[in-house]
């Protein structure tokens, strides 16, 4: 039997310093591959640049910056806004010593605006003149044969849009605010700490880059970390939805028009488009600089009749009406010094206030706001969130007027015009965010565009969601939804856009535009329009608006149609089961 001795101290000592040594041999060789990692695959388009700067100057104003990602449906990142690399063709104008032949010899190559190629050249006194941006690298190529003395190639990147006007509003853009490049509108704007990079990120330790990762993931805000950022805009939904508008601008000749298609129950906006807009790689053309903004975010508007399902929600869950609750419809009634009309005038009589809903009945919801009481009614109008920012990351977002209302105790007009959505302005992403409660259980959701960031190092980390305060019951909402279900299956159009295998709640909006000093025009309006679908167990909510429509006076004529184009290709995109 062999007997095993025990190891001496020295032996025992060195297998330890082996190890400990192999240890070091490991961690060493992990941080060089994850070099080698960075290196060619995260950085390798930097270093190529910076090798192309080996023999161009560089240009003093060049940027790094993160990009916008469009979400498919299936989950994949497309590209929004980029940056986009090449060449800025500039002179010494000392340096030129035929103008007239370093113009034609470049021209021929790449297209020059001779008068300004001359100017620059006349400049002697100034050591150097762009004369052409954004040049490719085949014909920078050729311009650097020519061996024009006088004549700099400086390598440059831009902010480049691939949809051209796609999203255009909800991206912003990137220009000049001073001296300095930042993101001025849209996502640029609100997301300019993030998207902006600062330094190239070639010559880092590795130590330090692994420390980095390790904030990247545990950073409390993710935003506050430099990245790109990934958006819940659907880019085919959102071209449907700028199409529709393309279409109701064709057709009805507005000043605007506008729509967010949204999910009600996570706030992730899917489509948000405006009409009239601008190409944001061209944003310099665009004929009035007011296109740049987002009316959806920053404009406030009186949006008329799409407030009544608020209002008949609102006394229900006060527990002052039901659905069966009759009232004596006189046609018009008096409050305050003001009389209030239905939109034709005429008496319908003793009717429920599924009615109210239907025919679109002004002295109905009056009624409804006088029975539950006027504070009642204005507690409710403000726990829809009106008179507050949804917090959506989108700059310049206004907030909703309500001060019409008070605490409560205000002129009896006040609130009966604010119960058919006159006399009080918001925001439309304060009115989808209200109406989404009753697609949502009675809950507020959190409008939001950005669902996450994805950093240079490859981590993504997605932004957590949150929800509003619960605003009505459950079982409110449910019946709300049930009424305005059987608003667009009878009463919308009579019952011409119904469908067989799909329920849809939905209202529309017709407010006269109020006038300047006071009272409103008798013959402009905004319509407005929305709608969220299957009822049963909506999927997605969808607002439209349209200002000062021409050749239709009421909004079931200009949006319902529109709505229902884009309605249908949701459930076809997103194979919807069928509800019914």
């Amino acid at each position: 039997m062999t007997t095993l001795k025990p190891l001496s101290r020295a032996h025992a000592g060195m297998i330890v310093r082996v190890r400990v040594l192999c240890g070091f041999l490991i961690l060493f060789a992990i941080l060089i591959i994850v070099r080698l990692y960075f290196l060619q695959i995260v950085h390798g388009d930097e270093y190529q640049k910076n090798a192309m700067g080996q023999y161009t100057q560089m240009n003093p104003t060049i940027e790094n910056r993160g990009t916008i990602f469009f979400t498919g449906k299936d989950g994949a990142l497309i590209s929004a806004a980029v940056m986009q690399s090449g060449f800025t063709i500039a002179i010494q104008p000392p340096s030129i010593k035929d103008a007239q032949d370093a113009y034609e010899r470049i021209n021929a190559i790449v297209s020059l605006d001779r008068a300004r190629f001359m100017a620059a050249a006349m400049k002697k006194s100034d050591p150097y003149e762009e004369v052409a941006q954004r040049v490719n690298e085949a014909d920078a190529q050729r311009v650097r044969a020519l061996k024009i003395p006088g004549v700099i190639l400086a390598q440059d990147v831009w902010r480049y849009y691939p949809g051209n006007l796609l999203g255009s509003n909800v991206l912003g853009f990137v220009g000049y605010k001073g001296e300095s490049k930042t993101g001025l509108y849209g996502l640029e704007r609100s997301y300019q700490d993030t998207l902006v990079h600062n330094g190239n990120g070639l010559y880092v330790n590795p130590f330090a880059e692994l420390f980095a990762n390790v904030q990247d993931l545990v950073a409390s805000d993710p935003a506050t970390r430099e990245g790109s950022i990934v958006t819940s805009i659907e880019p085919r939904v959102e071209r449907e939805l700028e199409k529709t508008l393309d279409d109701v601008i064709k057709t009805y000749t507005p000043k605007l028009a506008g729509g967010i298609v949204m999910d009600p129950h996570t706030g992730e906006i899917i489509a948000m488009g405006v009409r009239p807009s601008f190409d944001p790689n061209t944003y310099n053309l665009a004929p009035d600089p007011s296109v740049y903004g987002d009316p959806l975010v920053d404009g406030r508007f009186e949006l008329g009749s799409i407030m009544k399902p608020l209002t008949v929600a609102s006394g229900i869950d006060a527990g002052a009406i039901t659905p069966t609750t009759t009232y004596d419809d006189k046609g018009c009634i008096r409050r305050s010094t003001a009389t209030i009309c239905n939109f034709d005038q005429k008496a319908r009589g003793v009717i429920p206030m599924q009615e109210i809903l239907n025919q679109s009945l002004n002295v109905g919801v009056t009624f409804i706001a006088d029975t539950m009481g006027h504070s009642t009614f204005t507690h409710y109008i403000q726990a829809y969130g009106f008179g507050q920012k949804t917090g959506i990351d989108i700059p310049n977002e206004v907030t909703g007027d309500i001060s019409t209302l008070g605490n409560g105790n205000g002129p009896m007009v006040n609130y009966a015009a604010a119960s058919f959505g006159q006399g009080i302005a918001v925001s439309p992403i304060e009115m989808i965010r209200a109406l989404s409660s009753l697609a949502n259980n009675g809950i507020l959701p959190n409008p939001h565009i950005v669902t996450a960031i994805k950093y240079d190092s490859g981590i993504t980390r997605k932004i957590p969601i949150t929800h509003g305060p619960q605003v009505i019951k459950p079982a409110t909402a449910e019946t709300l939804t049930h009424m305005l279900s059987i608003v667009f299956d009878d009463a919308l159009l009579k019952g011409a856009l119904k469908m067989d295998h799909y329920s849809m709640a939905a209202k529309t909006g017709t407010a006269q535009m109020a006038q300047p000093g006071g009272g409103y025009y008798k013959d402009r309006y905004l319509h407005s329009f929305f709608g969220y679908f299957p009822a049963s167990s909506p999927r997605f909510i969808i607002f439209l608006f349209t200002v000062e429509p021409h050749g239709a006076e009421f909004a079931s004529a200009t949006l319902a149609r529109p709505y229902m184009d884009i309605a249908q290709f949701m459930i076809n995109y997103y194979n919807i089961p069928p509800d019914r």
